[in-house]
């Protein structure tokens, strides 16, 4: 039996699986093996990207370390060494594609920092002139920049269905006026630190998605995956220019493919080799900017 996902899946029967991830229960912790799938409008695709589960966890590794002194995370270990004995058979495919976290209680909420306007957003913004019920000044375009960033939380959808965007008011309903305070708070500071570094690289954080839960001592606990392509709207700095689309460093790629050529009717499309293989191209150019160097 080849080393994959599949036949680990088949073997070892995750406690859950997302669209990109499967979820492992080790007791006490939980083992994240980001696979190489890709979804795009909420549909899993048929076919994998090459090197795109290493990227994600790789590039949230390298974010949980840098920001570690913003708030606390639940990475415990990418080697290897650490890997329980009934994964070693997957060892060689594991590496890189895999991160070993303390259980935290995940807040059913999303927590979306947006610092331009694109995406649901510009949608909203020239219907009603605001983005998740913020007002925002006239004449912003698309792909225009923010005056300031802003927390727009999102509820979390099941695998297939889709994320609503909601007021804080709303996000407040949900987890607590205390608590939707300081995930916003945390969000805006993780965002801006974020953001500055990825400047000086010559990348525009155009808009991220946090994830965050309660540890066992009862403190906020970054989580999921981090400012990544899957999460993230990464821009290419020397090319920015508002009033358009921007190409990005991400599955845009693939999205306008499919947005050309098939009607969101029955199952999606197989991806053309080169859409693949682009695709790829850009997971890698994203990693190796913000981290400055190659994927190992």
């Amino acid at each position: 039996m080849s080393a994959n996902s599949t036949s680990m899946a088949e073997m070892l029967h995750p406690a859950s699986q997302g669209k990109v991830r499967d979820i492992y229960d080790l007791g006490d912790r939980l083992m994240l093996v980001t696979t190489d799938r890709i979804s795009a409008f909420d549909y899993i695709l048929p076919d994998e990207i090459p090197y795109k589960g290493q990227v994600l966890t790789q590039l949230s590794k390298f974010w949980f370390e840098m920001l570690d002194g913003v708030v606390d995370n639940h990475m415990l270990s990418t080697d290897v060494a650490d890997l329980p004995d009934e994964f070693e058979p997957w060892a060689d495919w594991l590496a890189g594609r895999f991160m070993i976290v303390r259980k935290i209680e995940m807040f059913p909420v999303e927590c979306i920092m947006r610092g331009y306007l694109a995406g649901s957003g510009l949608k909203e913004y020239r219907a009603q002139g605001t983005v998740c019920g913020i007002h925002l000044p006239e004449g912003l375009e698309n792909s225009s920049k923010l005056p300031q960033p802003i927390f727009t939380p999102s509820t979390k959808a099941e695998v297939g269905g889709h994320d609503e965007n909601i007021s804080f008011d709303r996000c407040a309903q949900l987890v607590g006026v205390d608590d939707a305070q300081e995930l916003s708070r945390l969000s805006t500071h993780l965002y801006q630190a974020a953001a500055d570094y990825a400047a000086a690289r010559g990348i525009i954080i155009a808009d991220t998605k946090f994830e965050f839960g309660r540890g066992a001592d009862g403190r906020i606990v970054l989580g999921d995956e981090v400012l990544t392509p899957d999460s993230s709207r990464f821009w290419p700095a020397d090319t920015y220019a508002p009033g358009a689309d921007q190409p990005s460093f991400d599955k845009q790629y693939v999205r306008d493919w499919l947005a050309a050529n098939w009607d969101r009717t029955g199952e999606p499309p197989h991806l053309p080799a080169e859409v693949i293989e682009k695709t790829s191209q850009k997971y890698l150019q994203a990693y190796e900017l913000i981290t400055g160097a190659p994927l190992v």
